[in-house]
């Protein structure tokens, strides 16, 4: 994902790249800095027009970081929806420290999906056999351990802020 730049480890870092490539006139080099970045070229026509001062905030570096893990992942159903609260927290306008955690090289949408999932694995139950014949598998032993949606958005922010070890 970031064969050529590297996985930058703040929106200060990318910053400084991008300035870097914008002083040496490199347009083609910064398309691809925000194109590895998930950042959208639109960014990038504003800031080489002199209409904003930085490539990116903390905000759109961390969306664009998890858009581009998102794509390679191809998330469904609920691990969709997973991506989409980690998105909705990266956008909180009166706090960027979620924003600034997931830019952190080493954190990943893959590492928080798999946080996730160890926790479903660790945390699976048997199902009722009401429940089982009601949906016309009777007979069969079925066993879930789908995080609920407060678990679920505990582990996430545990993850990508380091509070309490990732939920294990």
């Amino acid at each position: 994902m970031y064969e050529i730049f590297g996985e930058m480890d703040s929106v200060e870092e990318l910053n400084a790249t991008a300035e870097g490539l914008k002083k040496e006139g490199d347009r083609e080099n910064l398309y691809r800095l925000a194109g590895e970045n998930g950042i959208d070229s639109a960014f990038v026509d504003m800031y080489l027009d002199g209409a904003e001062n930085l490539c990116c905030d903390a905000a759109t570096a961390a969306l664009g970081k998890i858009e581009a893990e998102a794509a390679g992942l191809k998330p469904v159903e609920i691990m969709a929806d997973w991506v989409e609260y980690i998105k909705t927290l990266c956008g909180d306008e009166r706090d960027d420290s979620f924003a600034r955690a997931v830019r952190r090289r080493g954190k990943s949408l893959k590492g928080c999906i798999g946080c996730l999932l160890e926790w479903s694995f660790r945390k699976r139950y048997r199902v009722g056999s009401d429940i089982i014949n009601a949906a016309g598998l009777g007979g069969r032993q079925v066993e879930m351990g789908i995080p609920g949606t407060g678990t679920a958005k505990r582990l996430i922010r545990e993850y990508y802020l380091g509070k309490g070890g990732g939920g294990k």
